[in-house]
């Protein structure tokens, strides 16, 4: 497997990445590495026992090196209760595996937060994905230990506050490539893209134990 720059993406078949699938629709390709979730999004209040179970068996596979994408939005999908537990089901599954967990937080950096305290669960990693939040709730995922991944789109100022072996970056569904990420987050913190870039690639290491 190539060295990981995109950390997040929904590209199927996006190399250099970490691509993001539903478990019901994991068919995995030779060389290419996933995370495996149920996005808050999609329907999590009729997720099965079933499903719960095809998580737990995708997040065993080789090529799968992290659970998500997964967490709450408070603008969108299930209530918030029903998205917070099947977050902990993710928690659960990551914890078992040895794997971090890949984050969708919409307004609700505390609440995923406070989850993850009251499991007992603290000692799985966290990686924030489209991370466009302001410097101050940048704080509070930082402070908890956890990495920021950064898209095209970003608040300078998060980015600036994230410490350099913290950040990731990523493409998502977009159609701007990690080149352009890359050349824009450098551009901002004021560094070579390599340089950038070779940071990233640490970390991903770091983290994903790849």
């Amino acid at each position: 497997m190539n060295d990981i720059i995109d950390f997040h993406t929904h590209h199927n078949s996006a190399s250099a990445a970490l691509i993001a699938v539903d478990p019901r629709q994991f068919y995995p390709q030779q060389g290419l590495c996933y995370s495996v979730g149920f996005h808050p999004w999609n329907e999590v209040d009729n997720l099965t026992a079933e499903d719960f179970g095809r998580l737990a068996e995708c997040a065993l596979h080789p090529q799968v090196l992290a659970v998500g994408e997964t967490g709450m939005d408070a603008l969108r999908g299930a209530p918030l209760n029903i998205q917070a537990n099947v977050f902990l089901r993710h928690l659960q599954v990551a914890a078992n595996v040895g794997k971090p967990v890949v984050i969708h937080s919409v307004r609700t950096a505390q609440e995923i937060l406070a989850v993850r305290r009251k499991s007992g669960l603290v000692g799985v990693p966290l990686a924030v994905h489209g991370m466009r939040s302001n410097a101050n709730v940048a704080k509070l995922w930082l402070d908890a230990g956890c990495y920021l991944s950064f898209g095209a789109r970003f608040n300078p100022a998060a980015l600036i506050a994230t410490p350099i072996d913290r950040l990731l970056i990523e493409t998502d569904d977009s159609g701007t490539s990690i080149d352009q990420v890359a050349q824009l987050v450098a551009g901002t913190l004021g560094m070579p893209t390599n340089e950038l870039i070779g940071h990233v690639i640490n970390n991903v290491h770091r983290l994903l134990g790849c």
